[in-house]
């Protein structure tokens, strides 16, 4: 629970910090009445309004099992990430919409040095926050946070190649330069929005861990099982922080219930050392089983 706790206290500050970065970006947009600058800003908007989601979404991720929801409520972190895409869809069509009528007309940024300056001081508050959420989001494995790190640090390379693009708009005079702009941030936020909505989909549907961390199951359970005859059918799936791990161990058809049941302890322990919180189901089998009929040592087992 002390990962939970941590990722709902990171959740909570994203939403002052998400404030205060709409509010400088739209600060330097009303200082220069830039389209690219206004395209970032909208985009703040976006990261508000999935802060609240995250951190709510979190909360209720965090609940522990019920008679409704016996293997908890940790899928609800993927529906936050899946909102927070669909969010940044309609900031990219909000961006555009602004972009399209400046092309037509367009005009140079005003006071452009304050403006780029805020901007800039509105992008590193950014970037430092967005690591921060990355870490965690891996450390605490909650979609929601790694969702919203990515987030926002595709919201910090937006605001580098606004300023960058700003910049040559205002030394080569090309004042369409910067609704253009617009239109590529629009492109790119729309490009980040699909990624977050394709990696949250991935996880609704129950995907395994990652190989790394296959490889470390495998070899707790090659090396933590001695008295039974194999294993075989490992599965594993993500939910959320949440890893389940299942798989069928074969015994002698001898062997009496209680060291069968020792043998499952031991393995479950010493997975739970690699994977803390870890929901663990074991067959266990008698020797000769007509359904499976398998006899292999524990490491041919693994490799299979």
């Amino acid at each position: 629970m002390q990962e939970v706790s941590a990722a709902q206290r990171l959740a909570f500050w994203g939403i002052p910090i998400a404030v205060a970065v709409l509010g400088l970006k739209m600060l330097a947009w009303w200082l220069t009445g830039s389209v690219a600058l206004l395209s970032d800003g909208l985009e703040s908007i976006v990261n508000v309004v999935a802060a609240i989601v995250a951190y709510v979404v979190i909360g209720y991720a965090a609940k522990p099992a019920d008679a409704s929801h016996p293997f908890g409520h940790h899928k609800a972190e993927y529906f936050s990430a899946v909102i927070e895409g669909v969010l940044i869809v309609v900031a990219a069509l909000l961006i555009v919409s602004e972009a399209i009528p400046a092309i037509l007309s367009p005009r140079l940024p005003e006071t452009p040095a304050l403006g780029l300056a805020i901007n800039l001081l509105a992008a590193i508050i950014n970037g430092v926050w967005a690591y921060a959420l990355m870490r965690a989001g891996r450390a605490c494995r909650s979609p929601a946070l790694s969702a919203d790190g990515h987030h926002i640090m595709s919201d910090v390379v937006t605001s580098a190649g606004v300023l960058v693009g700003l910049v040559l708009a205002i030394v080569s005079g090309y004042a369409v330069l910067d609704p253009l702009l617009a239109v590529l941030v629009a492109c790119n936020i729309l490009y980040q929005g699909w990624k977050v909505i394709a990696r949250s989909i991935d996880g609704l549907m129950d995907r395994a861990v990652s190989e790394e961390e296959e490889a470390a199951i495998k070899h707790v359970i090659a090396t933590h099982a001695a008295g039974s005859l194999g294993v075989h059918d490992l599965k594993t799936r993500q939910a959320g922080p949440a890893i389940f791990v299942e798989f069928h161990m074969v015994v002698p058809a001898t062997m009496a219930v209680g060291e069968a049941h020792d043998i499952c302890d031991r393995l479950e322990d010493t997975i739970r050392e690699v994977n803390r919180g870890a929901k663990i189901t074991i067959h266990v089998e008698p020797e000769g089983e007509k359904a499976h009929g398998i006899r292999v040592k524990v490491v041919e087992g693994m490799k299979k």
